[in-house]
């Protein structure tokens, strides 16, 4: 018999997590707070921010602190900033199945109720909370996609996740727990992924909203709240006959080397191989044909205006790579979008919608890119899809490469450095060693 997922949150223990879930929630929590680390410098993270101090004020829930800022609110408002804030920059944890992204809705989420609950925490309490959070995510997001006709954002069903997990954290029945994952899915914003691919905006990928509703479920469902059934989890069968077996967090979970959205990468990847091997400058293209699959050709973004329409764009991103050779933290900067050499790239760029890309780009992500030389040469790669998937993952150099990258201009190497080493094993960190995280987490630089 599939075990309940109500069943599941309610008895999970830290020895029932495998040694590779747990590797992955390690490698997660330090990519999100690297990323959380240059956005909390973003417009968006600090208009989030400047809302959620608004807005959220502590209650009896307990107190949250901001992420990366310290400013004291409640745990649905610590999770509505900080959702906002990872979600700034498009760096973070991904799933390509869920079409989607986990971390950075759950981890502002989760450390927030590790902040607001009136007693230690520890390590291995909080993998608990995050196995449950990512697998009824992923496997909620699996339903939604498949038996609904609208592409949603990942706020849509990390609210419950989240929902799920946040009720485990407040000690909740079995009972209760089902009530918050029906409030989390019932409330959770139904927000359309095209549209801000589209029309990009601060809107992102709906976990500012996302986030709190799901730990708004769970207090709800702790007062006597109804809310069940969550239809994903309960009338789906198919996307849950093996939880607690298998694990869709280890399975579906990659990291992404660049700040934009994922369906630029493959093309990203492509151009920058081509331009090694060839031994190219930027000076030497004249232009960039690009095929791809049919959402990622929306990502037009020729010229973008704001850092949201680089997040959601790929002829920019690819010229970017072509030109500088990198997408780091010096191309998030405003003048990289009026950088002359980039912009003729740029728009020097042809986006193809190839069917055959369409058709096989179903849990992957594939593109092929042909750049032609202003002496006549054009060098066509190879089909693929991008790196940081599972069957291409990044090492754990990359990983640390890139928490640096994007820490250590805000935090200091030193406080990075920590926070490296403490999320590197943080399920082992007793209740003052976690507490300590939570601190380097929950402070401003």
């Amino acid at each position: 018999m599939p075990l309940p997922f109500d069943q599941f949150a309610a008895t999970l223990d830290y020895d029932d997590l495998p040694d590779d879930l747990l590797w992955t929630l390690r490698r997660s929590f330090t990519d999100t707070i690297g990323t959380a680390a240059v956005a909390s410098t973003t417009q968006m993270a600090d208009s989030a921010r400047r809302g959620a101090l608004a807005l959220f004020g502590v209650g009896n829930a307990g107190a949250s602190r901001i992420i990366l800022h310290g400013g004291v609110v409640s745990p649905a408002g610590a999770a509505m900033a900080g959702a906002f804030t990872v979600d700034a920059v498009d760096a973070h944890d991904t799933t390509s199945p869920c079409k989607g992204h986990a971390g950075f809705a759950v981890f502002p989420a989760l450390l927030a109720i590790a902040d607001a609950v009136k007693r230690p925490v520890t390590g291995a309490e909080f993998a608990v909370w995050l196995a449950i959070a990512y697998e009824v995510s992923y496997r909620a997001g699996l339903a939604q996609h498949a038996t609904c006709d609208d592409y949603h954002t990942s706020g849509a069903w990390t609210s419950t996740g989240i929902a799920t997990a946040v009720a485990r954290a407040l000690g909740l029945t079995q009972q209760h727990i089902r009530h918050a994952a029906g409030i989390g899915e019932y409330h959770g914003p139904r927000s359309q992924m095209m549209r801000c691919i589209d029309h990009p905006t601060n809107l992102r990928d709906g976990v500012g909203w996302g986030a709190p509703s799901g730990v708004t479920a769970a207090y709800l469902a702790r007062e006597g709240f109804t809310g069940a059934p969550a239809l994903t989890c309960e009338q789906a069968p198919a996307f849950w006959e093996d939880l607690g077996t298998a694990w869709r967090t280890v399975e579906d979970t990659s990291y992404k080397p660049y700040p934009c959205c994922r369906w630029a990468h493959p093309s990203i990847d492509a151009a920058a191989d081509l331009m090694t091997e060839h031994r190219l400058t930027s000076a030497d293209i004249s232009g960039v044909l690009i095929k791809t699959f049919h959402n990622a050709t929306r990502l037009a973004g020729h010229t973008p205006a704001t850092l949201d329409e680089f997040s959601y764009s790929i002829a920019f991103p690819v010229a970017c790579m072509i030109v500088r050779g990198q997408i780091g933290v010096t191309e998030l900067q405003p003048e990289t979008l009026t950088d002359p050499e980039i912009l003729r790239i740029s728009t020097a760029t042809q986006l193809i919608d190839d069917p055959y890309y369409t058709k096989i780009s179903v849990g992957k992500r594939w593109a092929e890119v042909t750049l032609t030389c202003h002496d006549g040469r054009s060098f066509t790669s190879l089909p693929r899809s991008p790196r940081g998937d599972r069957d291409q993952p990044l090492s754990d150099s990359d990983i640390s490469q890139k928490f640096h990258l994007f820490s250590d201009p805000v935090l200091g190497r030193a406080r990075a450095e920590e926070i490296k080493e403490l999320t590197g094993k943080f399920d082992s960190l007793g209740a003052a060693g976690f507490a300590r995280l939570l601190d380097l987490c929950l402070t401003a630089p």
